[in-house]
């Protein structure tokens, strides 16, 4: 429903009914990070700006009473690298770029193997659907969209919205899902991303790789030789394939 005033139609034009959705969702899922106390990191390779201006809002606690969240822009020369030394599990990183940026949909790829969440602010071509966890998209070819206000819009609307959030602690927390046989990984057929921090120090001897809850040494006796970064899909202990890079 759009609110009669200029300022609202102008927001509803600007952001339409998918978007809001989008945003409302991504909000809700970062301000449950920061509750669990994440940190936020932000790229953007293309538009370094936007990367400084994101992690400022958040940090930045404008408003009487409202939270610092910690929030860090990377703008190093290789931000996978960067990202990679950075992030902890249960961390969040957000990405402002189009979908044919090789930085961030490597970034996006290897997410998971490094227990991180993803939000991903862009234009024209929409990524594949599961590129990220939350992807907050303009669906215009015009190459000046990040060179608007549409994007300072989306991130300030997601920084309010997350604010929204907090004022609502009920909505902060999740109950642990139990284990069963349809979702642990140690018990069911599923395989998990894991990075190679380390290919093995000897023939047939075990390779170090990061995984969403830690490093651990795996066989790669299935998938031959492997090198630090390379992605790899595991299973109790045994890496059953290597991963193409998106």
């Amino acid at each position: 429903m759009t609110v009669q005033t200029d300022h609202y139609q102008i927001a509803d034009e600007l952001i339409g009914t998918d978007l809001s959705m989008d945003l409302a969702q991504a909000s809700l899922s970062l301000a449950r990070a920061f509750h669990r106390g994440a940190t936020l990191w932000v790229v953007s390779p293309q538009w370094e700006p936007h990367a400084h201006h994101v992690a400022v809002e958040f940090v930045h606690p404008v408003i009487m009473g409202k939270r610092a969240l910690p929030s860090v822009a990377l703008v190093g020369a290789d931000p996978v690298a960067q990202t990679r030394v950075a992030v902890r599990a249960g961390d969040v990183v957000l990405a402002v770029a189009a979908a044919d940026d090789p930085a961030t949909r490597s970034l996006m790829q290897r997410a998971p193997a490094w227990g991180v969440s993803t939000i991903w602010v862009g234009f024209g071509q929409k990524p594949p659907d599961g590129a990220a966890d939350h992807v907050l998209w303009v669906a215009s070819d015009d190459p000046m969209v990040p060179a608007t206000g549409r994007f300072v819009l989306m991130y300030h609307l997601l920084w309010e919205l997350t604010h929204v959030c907090f004022e609502h602690p009920g909505l902060l927390t999740v109950d642990d899902e139990e284990c069963t046989d349809e979702v642990c990984v140690t018990c069911s057929d599923e395989g998990r991303l894991a990075e190679v921090v380390e290919a093995p120090l000897e023939l047939a001897g075990p390779a170090a790789v990061r995984t969403a809850t830690g490093e651990e040494d795996v066989d790669v006796t299935l998938v031959g030789e492997v090198a630090p970064g390379d992605l790899i899909l595991i299973h109790a202990g045994l890496a059953l394939t290597k991963v193409e890079p998106s």
